[in-house]
């Protein structure tokens, strides 16, 4: 009976370790393929400190466009971060480490997008509103919640050392966090090369129907009760630029009221916008000057704010 006690208890043991180490394999692949996962979005959050570093720090040798073109290629990266780390929360492991990485990974996002938006705001950059982070955290709010996750995830990244599979995550760097980003901003809006230098100019006229040929600066136009014109706007800089651009044609050989339109809008960086009024109204034999005049900043390298035209209607049955 001795005997046989003993073969149970031997086989009861081999039964429990045969358990242990079928339980410990599932563990050990699921902490190395998170430990893969993890490491790969924190070194991608690691790059993203140092670029953003080295933009903040070396931007005022750049020109405005490269530079607006970096922050851009920076923030594309933001929410790309925030679906990889909702796949990280899932199996759950030990200590909750992958809940804590993917809540890391979501502050420190918020904290890169207000980092971002400010210094667009300070040069003067477009920038689209921020809809997930307060638009009223400060630089310093933000660096300091970089500081905090990152002091955070330095204890929760050792979690799993003794688990299963043993494996190391990397820790996240602070480089943009301790920047005297005061200093830093000042020193880009003292930039010649970031410094805004608005221009705009009308790029082209058009007039419809088309005009017969005559000498530059007036429009012969065949006997017609209305003239379509359009009139296209380029804005040289890279910066948002509202313009206003008004229409005025008054006749000069019959009593009539000058007719005048206005339009406006805000012109985006280096683009360009084809202003189409209401038709003016015209008779045969009619004589006006048409005035088009542009406003809201300087007149751009090359092109004029204003065009000033001799208007001349042919008379009914005269082409």
């Amino acid at each position: 009976m001795a005997l046989v006690a003993t073969l149970l208890v031997l086989v009861f043991a081999r039964d429990i370790g045969r358990s242990a180490h079928g339980a410990i394999n599932p563990r050990r692949s699921e902490n190395r393929s998170f430990a893969a996962l993890a490491n790969s979005l924190l070194g991608q959050e690691n790059a993203f400190d140092a670029r953003l570093t080295y933009l903040l720090t070396n931007g005022e040798s750049v020109s405005r466009s490269v530079f607006a073109a970096r922050l851009d290629q920076l923030a594309e990266q933001l929410p790309l971060w925030q679906t990889q780390a909702a796949q990280l929360r899932r199996p759950r492991l030990a200590h909750d480490v992958n809940d804590v990485v993917a809540q890391i990974a979501d502050e420190r996002v918020d904290d890169y997008q207000v980092i971002l938006a400010k210094v667009a705001s300070s040069l003067s950059i477009p920038w689209p509103n921020p809809s997930g982070p307060p638009a009223t955290l400060t630089l310093s709010a933000a660096q300091a919640s970089l500081v905090a996750t990152g002091k955070q995830w330095g204890e929760a990244r050792w979690g799993l050392i003794r688990e299963p599979g043993r494996v190391s995550l990397l820790a996240t760097s602070n480089f943009s966090a301790l920047l005297n980003l005061s200093t830093v901003v000042d020193a880009l809006e003292h930039s010649s090369l970031l410094a805004v230098t608005r221009g705009i100019g009308i790029a082209a006229v058009s007039v419809s129907p088309a005009p017969l040929p005559t000498a530059s600066g007036e429009l012969l136009l065949p006997p017609t009760r209305s003239v379509r014109l359009g009139v296209s706007i380029s804005n040289a800089g890279y910066v948002n630029q509202p313009i206003s651009l008004t229409y005025v044609l008054t006749p000069t050989n019959r009593l009539g009221i000058s007719e005048r339109q206005t339009m406006t809008m805000t012109l985006g960086p280096l683009q360009s916008y084809a202003f189409v009024p209401a038709s003016l109204s015209t008779v045969a034999s009619e004589h006006a000057i048409l005035t088009i005049s542009l406003s809201g900043a300087p007149s751009g390298a090359g092109m004029s704010r204003l065009r000033r035209y001799t208007v001349i209607v042919s008379p009914s049955g005269n082409t």
